[in-house]
């Protein structure tokens, strides 16, 4: 059984991400330009699949605030997750309706990933764990009820601090978007995520790509995992944005994780394939250094956005001067 889920435990960006992570992170990240190659045997990469591995991974994160992990047990789901027919959908629904578009509490400046998990789900079909990144936190056993709904969103999703663009808004209408983290005592206790965690997209109704990719990626990683006896959960999700850099990993490193330089961070990796795995876990988990080749994007939980910090960081070490400008680019 899963540790993580059974221990009690695109107006967006540029403005309110940019570098606020640089405040946390004031040494430099570790790097390396590619991902080492494999010292065991692993599982082939399908040859059959069209992958891009010409366009630049960096900057192809869609940028976000939080991501809302729901534990499902299941590893495949409808295209859509909205139109999920499950209970799994039916906490979809009930949480989007709320901060999603056309919800009461709807924040463009505030974007909320909310993605499906192959991880156990809650004994009780009325109830779903849930997974919060950045912040690191599990919540069990939430009932399916609009008031579970809106005290989720109010005490965990929404913005501590609104974007200036509300500052013509009424008094009433600024507290509707803000959070009261008060709230959380209407909802299960919620506990610390102290374990690595890494997602796979595995979303094989959404493109076939990943849905391909994920299972193969799942078993390399723990098997990886095993051999090299490191703790860590590894779970595959639905979509996240980017099929055709297939397979996408994100790997939540734990504040907990001190001797880690990442540590409290989200990393975002595309055209990682087997072969891939062990260099991931050694150089990103073990050491804390960021592939580069590989690297989409990333957060960190003061809402620093990694891609800007280390492109900042990549055009110093080359002598460049130019004045950073993000570059921000659709999900596909």
């Amino acid at each position: 059984m899963s540790h993580l889920c059974s221990r009690p435990w695109r107006v967006l960006s540029a403005l309110r991400i940019g570098n606020a992570g640089a405040r946390r992170y004031g040494s430099q990240l570790q790097h390396i330009p590619t991902c080492p190659s494999p010292t065991c045997p692993c599982a082939p990469t399908p040859q059959d699949l069209d992958i891009d591995r010409k366009t630049p991974l960096l900057h192809t994160m869609a940028a976000y605030t939080e991501q809302l992990f729901i534990c499902t047990g299941r590893n495949d789901w409808t295209s859509r997750v909205e139109d999920e027919p499950s209970s799994a959908g039916d906490f979809v629904r009930g949480v989007k309706g709320i901060i999603g578009r056309g919800g009461k509490a709807f924040d463009p400046f505030n974007n909320v990933m909310t993605t499906l998990s192959s991880l156990p789900a809650s004994s009780n079909p009325a109830t779903t764990t849930a997974l919060l990144f950045p912040s690191f936190v599990r919540i069990p056993d939430i009932p399916h009820t609009p008031s579970a709904f809106d005290a989720l969103a109010t005490a965990y999703l929404k913005t501590r601090h609104l974007h200036p663009a509300h500052n013509a808004l009424s008094d009433a209408q600024k507290t509707v978007l803000k959070r009261d983290e008060s709230l959380a005592s209407q909802l299960p206790a919620a506990v610390p995520i102290d374990t690595v965690t890494v997602l796979i997209c595995g979303h094989g109704s959404r493109d076939s790509r990943c849905g391909i990719l994920g299972p193969i990626l799942e078993k390399q990683f723990k098997e990886t995992f095993k051999r090299k006896g490191v703790e860590a959960e590894v779970g595959m999700i639905s979509h996240i944005g980017g099929h055709k850099y297939a397979g996408n990993v994100i790997i939540y490193i734990p504040p907990t994780l001190s001797q880690n330089e990442l540590k409290g961070t989200g990393v975002w990796y595309g055209r990682v394939d087997p072969e891939k795995v062990e260099g991931v876990v050694d150089e990103t988990i073990g050491k804390g250094r960021i592939i580069v080749d590989l690297f989409r994007g990333g957060i960190t939980q003061d809402g620093g956005n990694l891609a800007r910090m280390l492109e900042e960081q990549l055009k110093k070490e080359r002598g460049e001067t130019e004045t950073l400008r993000l570059r921000p680019k659709p999900r596909t």
